[in-house]
């Protein structure tokens, strides 16, 4: 089976180190990751995430030098980059392409979607490889999947990404999703896992099983809260399973990479902090993170399960 890969570790790890990765780390980051056989790594927000951060770093703010000093290094083929539409104006797109990105991933809520759909067809004009990501999946009913992979794929996305944001799916969460969102669109399914969970390898597995062929994965997991698909991992599982992406993919250069973002990055460490495991598991976001830090964890709990009661 054909998997296109993402890296995401620049864009994803950026939300433990406040975006803050060097400039010559990331061009390095970037080219031992295509060295490894990944077919796209997404750099950057384009001005910032889904809320304000402060003092945010290169790969929060994905300025034009930023994207260009990448494509001079892999080649505008390989860059992508993700933003929130409330986030950009008409002229980012067309700055962003010039500037050397050729994937751009824009994040669609269920509710509140129609400007999302404006800077599809923009984008499409343009020239670009155009996915849209599914935020926080698993809070979507499925009505509002349906209706936004329609129109999604009407205004020109190629691929939907089901992001499972707050790393609450199961397996066969994943699987469900997959299928549903595949029978509305015909087209490529992406998975955007997280690991509060520990599901993350799991949940990528079974979203293949069901038809995805696209995946997000960051190096040491290193993401939001406890990370990501770990991309170490997933790329020996393809290379143990998958003739086809094991003629292509370098597990060599992906664990160089791995200890270069170790050394370099002390916010790469893997870890699991415990209220991103209580978030995974009353499928909140990570902007109620703060709300369990006050008391013990048993007090945690209660707080968490009383939010999940009120949404």
């Amino acid at each position: 089976m054909n998997i296109v890969n993402i890296d995401v570790t620049l864009r994803d790890g950026g939300y433990r180190n406040g975006f803050n990765f060097p400039l010559d780390y990331a061009i390095e980051h970037a080219r031992l990751s295509v060295e490894a056989g990944f077919d796209w790594v997404e750099i950057a927000y384009r001005k910032g995430s889904l809320l304000p951060v402060p003092n945010i770093g290169l790969t929060g703010r994905g300025d034009d030098e930023f994207i260009a000093a990448v494509a001079r290094e892999i080649g505008a083929g390989r860059v992508a980059m993700i933003l929130h539409p409330k986030n950009i104006t008409e002229h980012d797109l067309p700055a962003m392409y010039a500037a050397g990105s050729r994937l751009v991933r824009i994040i669609l809520p269920s509710k509140g979607y129609e400007r999302g759909l404006e800077y599809i067809r923009q984008a499409k004009d343009i020239g670009f490889e155009v996915g849209v990501n599914f935020a926080r999946i698993s809070q979507w009913e499925g009505r509002d999947v349906v209706e936004v992979a329609t129109a999604a794929t009407d205004a020109g996305a190629d691929v939907v990404y089901l992001a499972d944001s707050n790393g609450s799916l199961s397996p066969l969460d994943t699987t469900d999703l997959t299928t549903l969102t595949k029978s509305v669109t015909g087209g490529p399914v992406g998975l955007h896992a997280h690991n509060n969970l520990g599901l993350a390898l799991s949940n990528a597995i079974s979203a293949v099983a069901a038809g995805a062929t696209w995946m997000d994965s960051s190096i040491q997991g290193m993401g939001k809260g406890p990370g990501n698909l770990i991309a170490e991992q997933w790329l020996a599982h393809l290379d143990r399973t998958d003739s086809e992406a094991a003629a292509r993919l370098h597990l060599g250069p992906a664990l160089e990479l791995a200890d270069l973002l170790l050394s370099a990055i002390p916010e790469g460490t893997p870890s699991l902090p415990l209220p991103d495991l209580v978030l995974g598991r009353y499928d909140l976001p990570v902007e109620r993170r703060k709300d369990l830090l006050s008391g013990s964890h048993r007090e945690g709990i209660a707080t968490a399960r009383a939010l999940a009661t009120v949404r």
